[in-house]
């Protein structure tokens, strides 16, 4: 292309511009004032792209999103965006519009027996032989008098519907023959 300094500017496919016209050089290029001096071109402050973006369009001067990821990837699955789902019996989890995945673990509440038992599918430890408590080695069941031994009688005691339970059992040691 002839030089056209001083006189005008020169896009990239070749049409020529007036000294103090805007153009753009290029297909995506940001706008550029022509000066004596040649193309002044002032790149603008573009707003950042979504940080999950798949398809960022470039034709523009700043790039902008076209396609956003929809979803979460977790422990090698995916998830819809506000798809909740559960990882362990006790562990709830969400994938969140950022697709962040955020999880709660259950909180148990406390058991009225000393034995409690795990289940497979269930988070929480469950009672399977009613509300008990220890009298020394031995569990003995809530609400009933138990005789550990010829001389001792224990009681343990349990509050029906509170969730109070003494671990310990009452017991009371008489003369024995």
């Amino acid at each position: 292309y002839p030089d056209y300094r001083g006189k005008g500017c020169v896009d990239e496919s070749g049409f020529v511009y007036a000294i103090g016209e805007k153009f753009a050089p290029g297909p995506s290029a940001c706008p550029c004032l022509c000066t004596e001096e040649g193309p002044l071109c002032i790149q603008p402050e573009c707003p950042r792209l979504h940080p999950r973006c798949l398809h960022v369009d470039t034709t523009q001067c700043c790039p902008q999103c076209k396609e956003r990821k929809n979803y979460c990837e977790f422990r090698g699955k995916t998830y819809q965006t506000l798809e909740e789902f559960m990882v362990s019996p006790c562990e709830k989890c969400r994938c969140e519009a950022n697709g962040e995945v955020v999880c709660t673990v259950s909180a148990c509440p406390q058991t009225d027996c000393v034995d409690p038992v795990y289940e497979p599918d269930q988070c929480c430890p469950i009672c399977k032989n009613g509300p008990n408590c220890f009298a020394e080695t031995i569990v003995i069941p809530a609400g009933r008098e138990v005789k550990t031994d010829e001389c001792t009688i224990c009681h343990c005691t349990y509050e029906e519907g509170t969730w109070r339970i003494e671990r310990q059992a009452m017991c009371t040691r008489h003369e024995c023959k």
